[in-house]
């Protein structure tokens, strides 16, 4: 699903309650339900819906529907959600993307960036077991770019259940492991919230993965199929520069699937425990190899503080 989370990825806007035509006579036909497309097929919760194409213009703020409220938590900014959707352009018949067909929810963390505004927005508030219609105008979704199927300053209308909200702890939290290893990083063992330290030394990197606990936690270990949330801070061996760090965005963790991210953090994380802190030293062949990414050379070794705060 990473066109929907590279669609979804803008800085988060206060939730706008306003809604264009929500009390307006007319706004119920067989086509709207209270301002947005009506849902015509699939109604119930767990169901792939079916939507109408919208009718008139299109809400010129986010625009929130509870089609049906579940009963459990009330998501709030930084919980891990897992959910289904189903997105469609207010002037279509015809879905650009969807999760229910792929059999597989989508992960994301709520706030984070991750995601369009208007779904930052939209879920937040809201009850696990909710079914919710999100309308969402351009400036809170792709803006005058578009992305792929969708046009520039489309309107966007998503029917989105919320599956799973897991609240996140700030930092691991178990017990200290020594970090004796003098030509390995030493990573800070602060349990605060803020990014550890990372040092590397001036020696030559190792040519091998490199996976160590710096705090072991006690929850359940990882494995390969997992969605993660995580906090991390990544530095260049050679000099020790940064180049990516979920701190510096905020604090707000990041979610990813483990099958879906460079080798050294599926192979290094995998097995390792929920609520520990790990060094990973990723050499270029567990990393971008011969390949420049962004701020990282080519041929690159990495080195990696990761807290596992969660997994799914």
């Amino acid at each position: 699903m990473r066109r929907l989370a590279g669609l979804l990825a803008v800085p988060l806007l206060l939730l706008s309650t306003a809604a264009c035509g929500t009390e307006e006579k007319g706004s119920e036909t067989a086509a709207m339900t209270n301002g947005l497309p009506a849902i015509t097929a699939g109604a119930k919760f767990g169901e792939k819906p079916t939507l109408a194409k919208g009718e008139g213009d299109p809400p010129k703020e986010l625009k929130v529907n509870v089609v049906s409220e579940g009963k459990g938590a009330v998501t709030k900014k930084g919980d891990a959600l897992q959910v289904n959707y189903l997105g469609q352009a207010w002037d279509s018949t015809t879905p650009f993307d969807n999760s229910f067909d792929r059999g597989r929810p989508f992960d994301l963390t709520l706030g984070a960036g991750q995601v369009i505004k208007g779904w930052d927005q939209g879920l937040e508030g809201q009850k696990v077991g909710s079914r919710v219609e999100i309308g969402i105008p351009p400036e809170l979704g792709y803006g005058a770019q578009g992305q792929g199927d969708i046009k520039p300053n489309a309107t966007l209308v998503f029917v989105v259940d919320i599956l799973k909200a897991t609240t996140i702890p700030k930092a691991a939290s178990g017990t200290e492991v020594a970090q004796e290893n003098k030509d390995l990083p030493k990573v800070g063992t602060n349990t605060d919230g803020k990014a550890p330290s990372l040092t590397v030394p001036k020696t030559d990197e190792p040519a091998k993965l490199v996976s160590n606990y710096v705090i072991e936690g006690k929850g359940e270990a990882v494995k390969s199929t997992d969605t993660l949330t995580v906090q991390y801070k990544g530095v260049l061996w050679k000099d020790g520069k940064e180049f990516d760090s979920s701190y510096a965005r905020g604090g707000v963790p990041a979610t990813f699937q483990l099958a879906g991210v460079i080798p050294g953090w599926s192979k290094g994380l995998e097995g390792k425990k929920v609520g520990s802190r790990v060094l990973l030293v990723v050499p270029p062949a567990d990393g971008y190899g011969d390949q420049a990414q962004g701020p990282i050379p080519a041929k690159s070794t990495l080195v990696f503080t990761v807290d596992i705060l969660a997994k799914q």
